[in-house]
């Protein structure tokens, strides 16, 4: 079965500094058909204005990943890491036992474009973590790049969970197909451009659900840049 999220159907708010788009139910936003799917909690899709940011705050027992688009997100936190999130990178935070981080836009001009990515974990109160790391366009076009997994794969990110994320970017006859394993489900969610999933059209901001499905194929790309979620 596939189930297509369009990207209008999503919540969204209008902070001033901040736009953002939640996938699933957050902060205000609350809709008990979409409380998330598997482990993937949260996928929020945010603009940050210059000079704009979020102050020190804390999360507890998730695993949060930060794909940035466009622009620079700047972040710190309590377990003394500092560093800047630019467009390639993605960065994955343990928030395990607790942590407190803030993350900024100082740019002077334009706007920051990112997706927030929770994961619940495996085990609650484990020590929290950090990893960041650039991943080339070149490893993603045409093929599925493993950015975040539990076994760390492809030097992917190694999250707390049984899941994998994988980013691709497809264009004209570039073609990615895909294994679902029993019991596991898929969750394609296109960042940008225009994609099929199982032939199936998606435009930037929507999302394809497979459950029960044995395979995925990606085709049809017009400047698609892709994320895919294997999750249990």
């Amino acid at each position: 079965m596939i189930e297509i999220r369009r990207s209008s159907e999503r919540g969204r708010a209008d902070h001033g500094w901040l736009k953002t788009l939640h996938s699933f139910s957050f902060a205000d936003y609350y809709d008990p058909r979409h409380m998330g799917f598997g482990a993937l909690r949260v996928i929020n899709e945010d603009r940050v204005a210059p000079g704009s940011g979020f102050g020190t705050h804390g999360h507890r027992d998730m695993e949060i990943i930060t794909y940035v688009l466009e622009g620079a997100l700047a972040h710190r936190d309590s377990m003394g890491n500092g560093s800047v999130i630019r467009p390639g990178d993605v960065q994955r935070m343990s928030a395990g036992t607790g942590v407190q981080h803030s993350e900024y836009n100082h740019e002077q001009q334009g706007v920051t474009h990112f997706l927030q990515i929770w994961i619940e974990p495996a085990q609650r109160g484990i020590a929290p973590g950090y990893e960041q790391r650039h991943f080339e366009s070149s490893r993603k076009r045409g093929r599925l790049q493993p950015i975040a997994a539990s076994d760390g794969r492809e030097d992917a990110l190694t999250i707390h969970q049984d899941a994998v994320i994988q980013a691709a970017l497809l264009d004209g006859a570039e073609r990615v197909e895909g294994a679902i394993a029993d019991g596991r489900r898929a969750y394609v969610h296109l960042v940008r451009g225009r994609l099929q999933v199982n032939g199936e059209a998606l435009e930037a901001g929507d999302a394809a659900k497979l459950t029960g499905e044995a395979r995925f194929v990606l085709d049809g790309g017009q400047d698609a840049e892709v994320l895919v979620f294997d999750l249990a």
